[in-house]
């Protein structure tokens, strides 16, 4: 009897230790029961439309399909599954593209357990949750407009999402299987969020980035 009271949870994430262990993590709660573990977002697709779970922890980059698409989908098929993103990213443009996309939670993978379970329960219950390591001012509160515009402002969800990959060391023809667009998009994309950075070279994006504590390594 115990065990149907619980409620049901997809795992996506790449690695599979990490994978195996947050599945662990989650099922030790005695709250949760992992019907699909998940390498990846089209993965991730798929165990929702057959299980639709209650709840779906996504890492924010999962490959064949990025994440923020495998949630467009997830939400242009109507499945009422809540959604919680991990990352080790906490810049404001980052959690504001996660919500802006459908999820209702936003959990550093440098916090304990217990913020994960957290971000579950408010999720669960119709509320937004964001790991408190994350400065929450800064992310829903509108900027003076006396201060200089952050240039990652100007980017627009797609260009942020190429941005995203670039820095990760993903090729072009990868972000755009993962983005499900071609690569001449993509190739358009990245030349307009250069363009917006004033950053001509991928190099000069990781630097950019590793200056802004943006890549998986920062």
């Amino acid at each position: 009897m115990e065990d149907q009271k619980r409620l049901s949870l997809v795992v996506g994430e790449e690695l599979a230790l990490v994978r195996e262990g947050l599945a662990a993590l989650c099922e030790v709660s005695g709250n949760y029961e992992v019907v699909a573990k998940c390498e990846d977002g089209a993965a991730v697709v798929v165990a929702v439309e057959e299980h639709h779970p209650d709840l779906a922890l996504l890492d924010l980059n999962l490959p064949r399909l990025f994440t923020l698409e495998a949630i467009r989908k997830i939400r242009e098929r109507l499945v009422n599954t809540k959604l919680v993103v991990m990352s080790t990213r906490r810049d404001r443009k980052t959690v504001l593209e996660v919500l802006r996309s459908g999820a209702g939670g936003y959990v550093l993978k440098s916090g304990p357990k217990e913020h994960l379970l957290d971000a579950f329960r408010q999720v669960l219950r119709g509320s937004i949750y964001v790991s408190p390591q994350v400065e929450i001012d800064k992310v829903f509160v509108s900027r003076n407009k006396r201060e200089p515009e952050d240039p990652l402002e100007t980017l627009s969800a797609r260009e942020y999402q190429v941005f995203t990959l670039l820095i990760d060391g993903i090729r072009a023809k990868e972000i755009a299987a993962r983005l499900e667009l071609s690569p001449k998009t993509v190739d358009t994309y990245r030349a307009s969020l250069m363009r917006k950075l004033d950053i001509h070279d991928v190099a000069g994006l990781v630097k950019f980035a590793i200056g802004r504590s943006l890549t998986a390594t920062a």
